[in-house]
């Protein structure tokens, strides 16, 4: 029978590493696009640069989530807290919101900022409009870490 600290913990995980890979894969989405607008013009680096990190908040978010939990089971330098399996359930449950969307809309950012680095290719004086349109998708991401951390300060351990 798999306890609660191995759900909680699997919950974890999951956080971190979806968000981790949403957010790899958008960063890697949008160094594409930077890449060739480097290639013609390398002044544009610094904005470039913002642009392509952009879709990597939701690592960090995500991040943070998996910190809170092992944070919450004790494990980070105290004596860890004997959870049952429906506590352990429900701290997984409650990682699901930042590791999905984080997952999704780390991709779905790095589509937006590719394409608003070929917004500033072509109209370098359109940086702060270019910008705007991927953090619209990280509005969802910013959300959904609130939802996780709603969630886990609602578990009594």
């Amino acid at each position: 029978m798999i306890d609660g600290l191995a759900f909680a913990l699997l919950g974890s995980a999951l956080a971190i590493g979806l968000a981790g890979i949403g957010s790899a894969v958008g960063v890697g989405i949008a160094g594409e696009a930077g890449a060739g607008v480097l290639t013609e013009d390398p002044n544009k680096f610094g904005q470039i640069l913002l642009m392509q990190a952009l879709p990597g908040t939701q690592g960090i978010y995500g991040l943070l989530a998996g910190f809170w939990v092992l944070i919450k089971l004790g494990l980070f330098g105290g004596t860890p807290v004997d959870i049952d399996p429906a506590q352990g359930v429900q701290i997984l449950f409650a990682c699901l919101p930042i590791a999905i969307v984080g997952l999704l809309s780390g991709i779905f950012q790095g589509k937006t900022s590719a394409a608003s680095i070929g917004m500033i290719a072509r109209r370098p004086e359109e940086t702060g409009r270019a910008i705007i349109l991927p953090a619209m998708v990280e509005t969802y991401a910013v959300l959904a870490l609130l939802a996780t951390i709603l969630l886990l300060n609602s578990i009594q351990v």
